[in-house]
């Protein structure tokens, strides 16, 4: 282990308290086979372990799109995994990205290809599943409860006669069918189920693109009579669902963990060191609550248009971006990301220094771009579009157009001029003048500091550097989860 990972390793387990904070979502997929439930994965392996994750500067988390897990509500990225692994990241100095499995039977092998470093979908742990992956200690003990539908008309019955008409018992469920995807662990209790009976449970095999979510919904609709899913996950969906009965449990406790490749011991056990922390602070239960135990916010997130993952829609502003993103000649997600870090798609917001509306403009900026109502969400959008556009032109010598983007939009939040002399600081220190990222963004960084700052080709002087620094990264940070649930 290098000398740069061991600092950095201290500060992964001071960020213990933070690291175990939220995952305690259960996606229970293994990878097991139509006739074996033992899973070997075969291909390609790779050995990748703590230094490199740090030297690559991206911790990879592969979840799936859940509204417990990681979703997008109003424009705010949010989530049990995303919350702990967005801050594990900000810890490490490294950015964060969410790669999102279009099916879960296939999260071990993405983990072992080395398209992420974490399995972080509350993996039940399994003896099949320990040949694949190693797991970190279990931060969650759950069981698994039978999902059903009450009858149609269970609000005018007793809870006795809705109980007579439910399975309230495994052996209900002897000659019936549960519906369950084949690589789950759910699926391996089945299995189970019919050994320990000694009869047949028929089994159901759903396509393992469905999410829990979606197979819960199936059960309250009356598409499939059984099904099974965690009892943690299944509650707060009772919540949402409540023509749906969860009593019934269909297996002893189990744990919960998350997974890393057994070639990331160093990984692994600083996620475990950091459960030992979290698990004794109440921030852990602070945010368990948060995603699985506020009904009034689950409903309002499910129920609202702008849940991202049901309409796709990020605000009631989305087509007024797209028109002026097209004149920018910028992705109108990206120009969507800037205008939440801007206002929280708040059209009334005003700043300490006076700017005001969707994206922040100061008065003297709105009457230079020809506005006279500064509130007015169009106006507002047409004019924060325009200046874009003048600072990007002011850029037009920056070859990359990712890079030059972050020069315009750095320009946009502290001004051209600071922008321009951070840009002269990398000439005169010898570093590339034409990029952002590890080039003229240490500059502006530097910019609070007086041996910076008094330097002779300083035009403009002090700058809280920091803040266009982080608001660059911030904005694009978002606009690759944006990118990323906007596709869901």
């Amino acid at each position: 282990m290098n000398e740069k990972t061991k600092f950095r390793l201290g500060k992964w387990f001071l960020f213990g308290v933070l690291l175990l904070t939220v995952t305690v979502f259960s996606a229970c997929s293994s990878n097991s086979k139509k006739e074996k439930l033992k899973i070997h994965i075969e291909g390609k392996h790779i050995d990748y372990d703590l230094d490199e994750i740090v030297e690559s500067g991206v911790l990879k988390v592969i979840t799936t799109y859940s509204p417990t897990g990681y979703f997008l509500y109003r424009g705010e990225t949010m989530g049990f995994e995303y919350e702990i692994f967005k801050r594990l990241a900000d810890r490490l100095g490294i950015s964060l990205e969410m790669v999102i499995a279009k099916n879960v039977d296939s999260v071990i092998p993405m983990l072992n290809r080395g398209e992420g470093d974490i399995i972080a979908l509350g993996y039940t742990i399994t003896t099949d599943r320990k040949e694949d992956v190693s797991f970190t200690e279990p931060y969650l003990v759950t069981h698994q409860s039978l999902i059903q539908r009450k009858p149609d008309n269970w609000r005018k019955m007793t809870r006795d006669k809705i109980k007579e008409s439910l399975a309230t018992d495994i052996i209900d469920l002897i000659n019936d069918t549960v519906s369950v995807r084949i690589n789950s662990s759910y699926y391996q209790r089945l299995r189970e189920l019919t050994n320990e009976l000694g009869d047949s449970i028929y089994i159901e095999v759903l396509p393992g693109e469905l999410s829990d979510e979606e197979i819960i919904k199936m059960v309250s609709q009356g598409e499939i009579k059984y099904s099974i899913i965690d009892n943690h996950k299944a509650a707060i969906h009772k919540s949402y669902f409540p023509n749906i009965d969860v009593d019934t449990p269909v297996s002893l406790s189990q744990r919960i963990a998350w997974a890393v490749r057994k070639s990331s011991p160093e990984l692994l056990a600083v996620i475990n060191q950091g459960l030992k922390v979290i698990k004794r602070k109440p921030d852990y239960n602070m945010i368990y609550k948060k995603y699985f135990e506020n009904k009034r916010q689950f409903h309002k997130r499910l129920d609202s248009e702008y849940y991202t993952g049901t309409t796709g829609k990020f605000s009631e502003y989305d087509e007024l971006v797209k028109k002026y993103a097209t004149n920018l000649g910028w992705d109108w997600i990206l120009v969507k990301s800037l205008i939440y870090q801007e206002s929280m798609f708040n059209a009334s917001n005003k700043s300490w220094a006076g700017a005001k509306g969707l994206m922040q403009l100061m008065p003297a900026t709105a009457e230079e771009m020809g506005i006279s109502k500064i509130n007015d969400p169009e106006q507002n959008i047409k004019a924060g579009s325009n200046y874009l556009k003048r600072m990007d032109s002011y850029w037009e010598q920056i070859p990359d157009s990712i890079q030059r983007i972050k020069f315009a939009m750095a320009s946009y939040n502290c001004g051209y001029g600071h922008i321009k002399d951070a840009q002269k600081l990398a000439i005169k220190y010898g570093k590339d003048s034409l990029r952002w990222d590890d080039g003229v963004d240490f500059f502006v960084m530097n910019l609070s500091k007086p041996k910076y700052y008094n330097d002779p080709v300083v035009e403009f002087g002090y700058a809280r550097g920091n803040e266009p620094y982080e608001y660059v990264k911030d904005i694009f940070e978002r606009y690759k989860n944006y990118k990323t649930l906007a596709a869901q």
